[in-house]
């Protein structure tokens, strides 16, 4: 048996975040046991901690289909999981990943991770078939951070809200492109964040993502390249999913933060 968490990233209340899968020791399991696991469990994400000779620890992330070089609602997550079980400690913290090696801290209660350098290039058109409709002007990104989102802006809150796309177009459009869906935001229109935004992985096997981390960072990144990043804000995200999501976002010239609190759901072990 092996001790095992459930997370809510993003939230710091109980089935309102991102749920991400935690198994505290992954020592002796090979990557198809991994991944049979995380199909398993049916999450966008489940991570394994293993020790490292580099960082606090080292986590693999895996989505039901395939492991991820890094995602973010499964780092902060998982943070926080270390943090309850002693495997990592105080306000500092270094994760090894297929990223690299990463730095996290803990500021109020909020934990932040540095995000790997973003590479932004230009995207073609959302086709019309797949449902969802930018901002008149705003350009589609392809914004690279391990995850590939196709990022974009929307003109207003209640117009991303509506969007229902159609998801066997959205899945086959995204794998012509290499990319894991789609992430698109819109102006909040609220005093206590900047942005609403929502994150499309069909292809995946994620229709919609509750919370993205990754997606979030890429809005982030479009941001800068368009030079009307906030140094700081905080975004919504899952309210079409009975979510409550908030991202805590940090930007510079020269690095992405990103931030979210984090509640543990479920507790208990698993078989292996």
């Amino acid at each position: 048996m092996r001790a095992f968490k459930q997370v809510d990233a993003f939230s710091d209340k109980p089935f309102r975040g991102n749920p991400v899968a935690v198994v505290l020791d992954g020592k002796g399991l090979d990557t198809a046991q991994m991944q049979h696991i995380a199909r398993w469990t049916n999450l966008s994400e489940t991570t394994f901690f293993l020790p490292s000779k580099a960082a606090d620890y080292h986590l693999r992330i895996f989505s039901p289909t395939h492991e991820l070089p890094f995602a973010g609602h499964p780092t902060i997550g998982s943070a926080h999981a270390a943090l309850e079980a002693g495997i990592a400690k105080g306000k500092k913290i270094k994760m090894e990943c297929g990223a690299g090696v990463l730095d996290l801290s803990v500021d109020d209660g909020v934990i932040y991770v540095r995000s790997p350098a973003v590479k932004v290039s230009a995207a073609p058109d959302v086709p019309k078939e797949i449902g969802i409709q930018l901002a008149s002007g705003a350009p589609l990104l392809r914004n690279d951070v391990g995850p590939v989102w196709l990022t974009g802006e929307v003109k207003d809150a209640a117009t991303l809200g509506s969007f229902k796309p159609d998801m066997t177009a959205l899945a086959k459009w995204s794998i012509s492109l290499h990319a894991t869906g789609v992430t698109v935001f819109a102006p909040s229109g609220e005093r206590d964040c900047a942005f609403h935004v929502r994150s499309f992985a069909p292809a995946h096997a994620i229709p919609e993502d509750p919370v993205c981390g990754s997606g979030n960072i890429c809005v982030a990144a479009y941001l800068r390249h368009l030079k009307r990043a906030p140094v700081s804000y905080v975004a919504r995200q899952g309210m079409q999913m009975g979510r409550d999501g908030r991202v805590h976002m940090k930007v510079s010239s020269d690095a992405i933060g990103l931030g979210g609190r984090a509640v543990t759901s479920i507790e208990g072990s698993i078989a292996t």
